[in-house]
């Protein structure tokens, strides 16, 4: 067996690649949409694709698992539960996939989404038990995946859960993401076990009902762009630029600065609206950076642009991208919300209005500037 896991720092993701020496089968699970690591390695191995698999349609990366089929071919396989516009090879839960002498065993572990799989590598030659799980986004390292995404169920990811543990110990488990907005407690280990984790996992001590109550509870925010590549991976629209694929510095103003701004600006504010609606620097316009990409379209390019969140991530992700699409005159507010609330200055308070492009054009005009 050969097996690769690959990192992606930009947004926490984890890729995989096995394939049997024998036959040179190979099988990519979650890859992203830049499927050029995958080629070299494939042409560097002889390997020849066999299946591409998505654990589920991802929110937060636009996947590369439809670029790849369509240049090597192969099965796209998901689960028989997704709800995409594009033809696939759908998956049953025990069904087992032949991968030269390798079974990939397919698990339906729902939860974070409805549709979501784990997979089973078993290597008969060694042992009829698996070796390793590739878990997607149901069991992370010392977390789970967070169940608000796309029809997700805080009472099916506990069964799930409940399911992977039931795994021998020696079971290596090999996440979807090591890091990022999926589950906000993970530690940043890109693999681990399943004994370590039905050990110390916090969530995997806790009966039923706490379980859910602790995944009902108040989550984090959407991801950057999440409406947009959610879409995508549906096959909805075809936006894969609305991943942010760069790092490109953005410059940061004080709370001074953002007092005397220039009027023709517009200050967008990219938290959540109850977030938005408890509390904002007056003047702000919501627009949540999940909606960001599919929303471009409402921001002047000829004039300048403040972002602002709660406390500076989220404003400054969202400035680096709107800078990776041209946008020039962009700045992200240092410390955000917070820190204007903690200098005592005032906030705006009430629900913003759903009707985007109204709201930002009459706040845009309000503060000097005409419609864009």
């Amino acid at each position: 067996m050969y097996f690769k896991q690959f990192l992606d720092e930009r947004c926490g993701c984890a890729s995989y690649l096995i394939a049997s020496r024998q036959s040179h089968e190979a099988a990519i699970i979650d890859p992203s949409i830049a499927i050029e690591e995958y080629e070299t390695l494939l042409a560097q191995r002889g390997f020849h694709l066999r299946y591409a698999i998505d654990t589920h349609i991802h929110a937060d990366h636009v996947s590369g698992a439809r670029r790849l089929v369509a240049k090597h071919g192969g099965d796209l396989c998901l689960h028989e539960a997704a709800q995409v516009a594009y033809p696939f090879r759908p998956l049953h839960d025990g069904e087992e996939l032949a991968l030269g002498q390798l079974r990939l065993r397919v698990l339906h572990t729902p939860g974070h989404r409805p549709e979501l799989v784990s997979i089973l590598v078993v290597n008969p030659e060694r042992s009829p038990e698996p070796s390793m799980v590739l878990t997607g986004d149901s069991l992370l390292v010392g977390d789970v995946g967070r169940p608000d995404f796309g029809g997700g169920d805080a009472a099916a990811q506990y069964e799930s859960l409940t399911r992977l543990l039931r795994l021998p110990d020696w079971v290596a488990v090999f996440p979807g993401h090591f890091e990022g907005p999926c589950g906000k407690g993970m530690c940043g280990r890109p693999s681990t076990t399943i004994g370590f984790e039905r050990l110390f996992n916090p969530l995997a001590r806790l009966e039923r009902i706490p379980f859910i109550d602790h995944l009902s509870e108040a989550v984090p925010a959407r991801p950057l762009n999440i409406s947009a590549i959610e879409a995508t991976n549906r096959g909805l629209v075809d936006r894969p630029w609305a991943m942010l694929a760069s790092n490109p510095a953005v410059d940061e103003i004080s709370l001074d600065e953002l007092e005397s701004r220039d009027p023709d600006a517009i200050l967008l504010d990219v938290r959540e609206p109850v977030e938005y609606a408890s509390g904002h620097v007056p003047g702000a316009v919501n627009l949540p950076q999940a909606d960001l990409a599919d929303r471009l379209d409402e921001l002047p390019r000829d004039h300048p642009v403040f972002l602002i969140c709660q406390g500076g991530y989220r404003s400054l992700r969202a400035a680096q991208f709107l800078k990776q699409m041209g946008f020039a005159q962009v700045l992200s507010v240092a410390g955000g919300t917070a820190a204007w609330a903690e200098a005592g200055k005032p906030l705006g308070r009430g629900e913003v209005d759903d009707r985007a492009t109204r709201v930002i054009e009459t706040e845009w005009a309000h503060a000097g500037g005409s419609t864009p």
